[in-house]
């Protein structure tokens, strides 16, 4: 006879320990510690003996201090080096081209925040009032926070186990003093872990808006990405686009493209019809964008004439209509 499996709670991914095993029941279940999976792991004792808990302290001042953002937006993208702060920059920079709207940037990629490089304030510091932390202001009308200004020094590794991770980001939505923002666009790490989890728990009451995902042509982006939709569904997270990026290489001079990354599987545009989800444009490979972000500049204000600032603007405006803001 074959055994019936009794129904199992269906855990919060944000109460699931970085380091748990497969199953795990999550923190705040009522199996923490007592479940078959809770067998051999290191967090039991822990887990079995908390008491349950209420809701996170921090979450009515986050909710308060986001009750003035009108959109949040998160920048996703499976697998490391594929241009998303690079990308999410220039969204920053294209946003706040119109006076008329204020935008906010917020690096939560702990281990390696390269927002303040790319918009070229990496040596200023955070400064705190008694309305909070400041954001570092690129121009008045942009603002940003980074784990990047605290460093002693740019060569500085930050080696900070979940809770850390996850009680900073706490801190740059209820602490920092983002005033009255149209956009505040969210810059990730790569894959689906504690800062994304965070991230979600954090702004479940404010609402996120969507997430963008970045890619490149080639196939061993596109895994990544096809986990990044998966992550999105499951935590409810609406995936307002792909965006395929390095997608062939622009000649400054002659403006010919050629494929450097040959998109063996289609690229992004096939994966974007495969998986029903928006696909928002392609951005050529044009060596002056790392140059740009090198530097400190917009790309989009140097390099006006290029094929991938009318391709970034072109995503851009797709963004503003899928939002309703256009």
């Amino acid at each position: 006879m074959l055994a019936v499996q009794r129904p199992t709670e269906v855990p919060d991914p944000s109460s699931v320990p970085s380091n748990a095993p497969e199953h795990c029941p999550g923190t705040e279940s009522e199996l923490a510690g007592k479940a078959d999976a809770c067998n051999g792991c290191a967090n039991q004792e822990i887990c079995a003996s908390n008491k349950p808990k209420g809701p996170d302290p921090a979450l009515p001042f986050i909710r308060e201090r986001m009750s003035t953002v009108k959109r949040k937006i998160l920048v996703l993208s499976g697998k490391g080096g594929v241009g998303k702060s690079t990308f999410t920059a220039q969204l920053g920079w294209a946003f706040a081209a119109d006076e008329q709207l204020q935008t906010g940037i917020m690096d939560v990629d702990i281990c390696g925040p390269s927002i303040p490089t790319i918009l070229g304030i990496a040596a200023e510091q955070v400064h705190s009032s008694s309305s909070g932390w400041s954001p570092v202001y690129v121009q008045d009308n942009l603002g940003v926070m980074s784990v990047g200004f605290m460093l002693p020094s740019s060569k500085d590794a930050v080696m900070w186990r979940g809770p850390k991770k996850n009680g900073l980001i706490s801190q740059f939505l209820k602490d920092v003093d983002w005033g009255d923002l149209d956009y505040l666009v969210v810059d990730t790490p790569p894959g689906t872990s504690d800062e994304h989890l965070s991230i979600v728990q954090f702004l479940k009451e404010s609402g996120i808006d969507g997430a963008v995902l970045i890619t490149t042509p080639q196939e061993v982006a596109l895994q990544d990405v096809r986990r990044e939709i998966n992550f999105c569904k499951k935590v409810g997270i609406r995936v307002l686009g792909l965006v395929e990026n390095m997608s062939g290489f622009v000649c400054p001079g002659c403006k010919t493209e050629s494929q450097i990354f040959k998109p063996s599987t289609g690229g992004a545009k096939r994966l974007a019809e495969e998986t029903g989800v928006e696909f928002l444009g392609a951005v050529p490979l044009d060596p002056r964008i790392g140059k740009s972000a090198d530097y400190g500049v917009s790309f989009l204000d140097e390099y006006p004439d290029s094929p991938a600032t009318a391709a970034y603007l072109d995503i851009i405006d797709r963004l503003k209509h899928i939002l309703g803001d256009a």
